[in-house]
Order: structure tokens, then C-alpha cells, then sequence
């Protein structure tokens, strides 16, 4: 009876098993022994390690990890910070325009990516853009934001924050909705203060939303392109270079799938290798 009942749940899965199997199974292990051939005259030569071993060699593999190294270190922190803030006060009980302002604040994450790209680098633009043209009347000149290294980074910085601040306050806005109202009545009780409660009652609860968040911006900054592509295309001088736009280089403009799958599984070893850290640091300690 049990096996007949096991039937028909096998053939509800099935289809999605075979298109997980299609899409990104076969892909997945087609990279992965792709990356051991070299292509050259469009005939195929297995050439074992020599991929991953032309990437302990590459400038612009190391170019492009620092570029998303810096990344990690100063726009994924600032982004959740954000989040958690606005998350906090959107969730008052004495704010006006609840439902309004976290509308707005989420509106960014729903635009395309190449839509709001475009139109950072109209605003940002050095003659004209709206960016400048601000600055203008504040006195301060132009600033040339997408040709010059440092400001390169720091545009998009400013347009990746922008677009997923509101898509992680989400997240965290629901995390904050789900902490009993007990714990707040019993550390005021205590006489704990708002900093008391944000930090001992707030932060703590928060912990499996912060994992979650800040794991899910780590792997987006990881595999960061569209908006890097559409403002500067990794320039100026592969200042705003990172892996999977290299990646997209090396394989659709140089023809070098072989290497450009090293690079996706170094990548993925990467995610992989940060995202276990961050779990074990931001874990709940016994």
C-alpha cells in the first residue's frame, strides 16, 4: 500500500527533477570538465590542472577578488547596517505612514538592474549630470565619477546600496515583527534603555535574519555584473573589475571557455569557503 501511495509523488517530482537535472545539473558538471580542456583553432585539448593553475598567474583574477574584497568589506556591512536602521524605525509604532515609507524604501528592489544602472551613469555623468549639477550650486566642482578609480568604486558602491537596501529592510523588518512583545515589556522592566534593548533584545533576535542577509549580499557581491558592466564596464584601469565580469570577458569576447570555467569554479569554492566563515562567526555561541 505504502509503495502504491509513493507512485504518484514520485511523478509530481519528476518533471522538476529533470529540469533541476537540464538547467543546472548538467551545466554545472559540463563547466566543471570544460575547465580542463583548451580550445584553440575550435579543436579541444585536455590540458588537466594547466586552467587553474593559469589563475595563481592572472593579474586580473587577483585584481578582480581584491575589487570584490573591497566590496565585502565596506558595502555589504554598510547595506545591512542601513537595512537593519531603517528595518527598526519602519517598525515603530509611533511613525506616521508606516505602509508609505516602506513602500518607498522597498521600490528600488523592484527596478530592473539595467534600468536603474542606466540611470546611475545619466545622473553621475561629468558633464550634465544631475549629480554635478547639485554639486555645482553647493560650490563644490565636478567630480569625474565614473573615469576616476577611486570614485569609480565609489559610485558603485552607492548604486548597489541603493538598489538592495530596501530588499534586505524587507527581510529584516519581518524578522523584528516576529520578536515577542514580551521581551521588549520585560527589558524595560529591567530598566533597560532603547540602546539596551536595540543591542541585548533587538540584534540578538535578529541573528538567523543577519546570517541569512548577510550571506545572500556576500554571494550578490560575489557574482556582481550588471551594474558594474553598465556604469564603467569594469573600468577605469579594471578599477570596478570584478570576477564574473571577468568571467564574461574571458569567455564571450576572448572565446576561452575553458578558462572562463576555472574562474566560475574558483568563484564557487570562494562563495562557498566566505559563506561557511560568516555562518560559524555570526552564529549563536553556547
Amino acid at each position: 500500500m505504502g509503495q502504491r501511495l509513493q507512485r504518484p509523488g514520485a511523478w509530481f517530482v519528476l518533471p522538476a527533477a529533470l529540469l533541476l537535472a537540464v538547467f543546472f545539473t548538467y551545466p554545472l558538471a559540463s563547466s566543471l570538465w570544460q575547465s580542463f580542456f583548451a580550445t584553440s583553432g575550435g579543436v579541444s585539448t585536455w590540458v588537466g590542472l594547466e586552467q587553474y593553475a593559469r589563475l595563481f598567474e592572472d593579474p586580473l583574477i587577483g585584481k578582480s577578488l581584491a575589487n570584490a574584497g573591497i566590496l565585502l568589506v565596506i558595502q555589504v556591512p554598510l547595506m545591512i547596517g542601513l537595512a537593519v536602521g531603517l528595518a527598526y524605525l519602519l517598525n515603530q509604532s509611533w511613525l506616521r505612514f508606516r505602509s508609505g515609507f516602506r513602500l518607498l524604501t522597498f521600490l528600488p528592489a523592484v527596478t530592473t538592474l539595467v534600468a536603474y544602472a542606466v540611470v546611475f551613469r545619466v545622473m553621475l555623468a561629468t558633464d550634465g549630470g544631475a549629480v554635478n549639477q547639485l554639486l555645482a550650486l553647493a560650490g563644490v566642482a565636478p567630480i569625474d565619477w565614473l573615469n576616476d578609480e577611486w570614485w569609480a568604486r565609489v559610485a558603485l558602491i552607492a548604486a548597489i546600496t541603493w538598489r538592495w537596501t530596501g530588499y534586505n529592510m524587507v527581510i529584516i523588518l519581518a524578522g523584528l515583527q516576529s520578536i515577542p512583545a514580551e521581551l521588549y515589556e520585560a527589558a524595560r522592566i529591567d530598566g533597560a534603555g532603547r540602546w539596551q534593548v536595540f543591542t541585548r533584545v533587538v540584534i540578538p533576535q535578529l541573528r538567523p535574519v543577519l546570517i541569512f542577509t548577510t550571506v545572500t549580499s556576500t554571494i550578490g557581491a560575489l557574482q556582481l555584473f550588471d551594474e558594474n558592466w553598465i556604469l564603467t564596464e569594469g573600468g577605469p584601469n579594471d578599477a570596478t573589475l570584478t570576477p564574473v565580469l571577468y568571467l564574461y570577458k574571458v569567455g564571450f569576447r576572448q572565446f576561452d571557455f575553458g578558462y572562463a570555467s576555472a574562474i566560475a569554479w574558483l568563484l564557487v569554492v570562494l562563495t562557498a569557503i566566505i559563506a561557511v566563515i560568516q555562518f560559524r562567526l555570526m552564529r549563536e555561541k553556547p
